[in-house]
């Protein structure tokens, strides 16, 4: 019975391993919205990144962080228009979601493997 669990468990390992290695080697997508020229054209560089910062989730990490969303719209406005650009191009070029480093999938890999060699 016990080495029936052993097997049913390092079978488990073996094909979490495997669908693992398998998503590092699949692309990654990254999602983002498309607005229409008109309003891209629209919205100022310094409207996006105050759009940004207005975002639920943003205000609630700053509020963690113990910044207040309306300084942080202030800082925002006392920005040049280089550093706001430079701001925007860098918002827009972040992945869309929480997705892992390949070293942080190395590090699961690594830990899950020592659970196999422990087991």
């Amino acid at each position: 019975m016990k080495q029936r669990i052993l097997d049913v468990l390092s079978t488990f390992a073996l094909l979490t391993v495997l669908g693992m290695a398998a998503a590092m080697l699949m692309p990654r997508a990254y999602a983002d919205m498309i607005p229409t020229e008109q309003a891209r054209q629209a919205m100022s560089e310094r409207d996006q990144v105050k759009a940004m910062l207005a975002r639920p989730e943003v205000v609630s990490e700053m509020q963690k962080m113990g910044i207040p969303p309306e300084k942080a719209a202030a800082r925002v406005d006392a920005m040049s228009d280089a550093e706001v650009s430079q701001l925007a191009g860098r918002l827009n070029a972040l992945p869309a979601g929480g997705a892992l480093a390949t070293e942080e999938w190395l590090l699961i890999i690594v830990v899950i493997l020592l659970v196999i060699i422990i087991l």
